[in-house]
């Protein structure tokens, strides 16, 4: 397999594992705000609400446990952070909502494992 196929291959997975953690997310009474949302400085997975609380996710889809919970380095959740930041700045209505940065990790075969509070903005 070329490194174009693979490239699309592994976004068709990511995209999968999104939509599934998705469904997670609503099926535990989360309302989905946004998917893939991006911004000059930076993207979230998901953006979901629960009450007053705003949650950004960050879905990791890896063979391992391990490797999906080592997944998301200390560059990437400030780019997470930044992206929430802007993303509040263009929905007002949101910036007394309470902020927490989630991960959502993805194994073949298996229901996505929320892990709740992953890191502190």
């Amino acid at each position: 397999m070329d490194s174009a196929a693979r490239r699309r291959r592994a976004y068709r997975s990511g995209r999968w594992a999104e939509a599934l953690c998705a469904l997670a997310l609503r099926l535990k009474g989360y309302r989905i705000l946004a998917r893939d949302w991006r911004a000059p400085v930076g993207e979230i997975d998901i953006l979901a609400q629960r009450g007053k609380i705003l949650v950004a996710v960050e879905v990791k889809r890896r063979d391992s446990l391990a490797a999906a919970a080592e997944a998301v380095g200390a560059a990437q959740r400030r780019r997470i952070l930044r992206a929430v930041q802007a993303f509040v700045a263009r929905h007002p209505e949101l910036a007394a909502a309470d902020l927490r940065c989630d991960a959502m990790l993805v194994l073949p075969g298996r229901w996505p494992r929320h892990i709740m509070d992953a890191w502190r903005p």
